[in-house]
């Protein structure tokens, strides 16, 4: 505004006012061009961001059809196992009566064994239709004993795995 010599001129005035207004146009240029750019990098953030979170509901609904068919999975996993927890029990029943006939049969044949003959001749045999005609009771018969004498074999740690 004043210049050198410490004179003002009109001129001087005049070009500095209109270099002020072409700084004010700059700076008015670079102020519009930094609110684009910022409103560009806010869309660019939303849309990030929208993204991230669609992302997110997409996960969301995987993991949740995975953990459904988990659920199912270890649903009939758990039936099946009480159903075959069921059937061992069942079986764990069957061979303790088994091996409880099996040590009465065992008995049974001892005390024949033993026993053979004590009370007197035996009567006829429930199988002496099948023996020839004028051979002895089934138990007396010699050729039978083989089998009396002989305990039945088998036990419940046969049947478990």
């Amino acid at each position: 505004m004043a210049s050198s010599s410490g004179t003002s001129s009109g001129s001087s005035l005049l070009q500095n006012s209109g270099s002020e207004e072409d700084l004010q146009a700059v700076m008015d240029e670079r102020k519009r061009k930094r609110m684009i750019s910022n409103r560009e990098s806010a869309r660019r953030s939303r849309m990030r961001k929208q993204k991230h979170l669609d992302d997110l509901a997409s996960l969301v609904t995987q993991l949740r059809s995975e953990n459904h068919q988990i659920l199912t999975s270890v649903t009939l996993t758990t039936q099946k196992y009480l159903a075959v927890e069921a059937e061992n029990s069942v079986l764990r029943a069957q061979v303790s009566e088994l091996s409880h006939r099996l040590e009465s049969l065992n008995e049974i044949n001892h005390f024949l064994n033993a026993t053979n003959g004590v009370f007197g001749p035996p009567g006829p045999s429930p199988t002496s239709f099948l023996e020839p005609e004028g051979s002895s009771n089934f138990f007396n018969n010699p050729f039978n004993m083989a089998y009396l004498s002989q305990p039945i074999m088998a036990s419940a740690d046969m049947l478990q795995y």
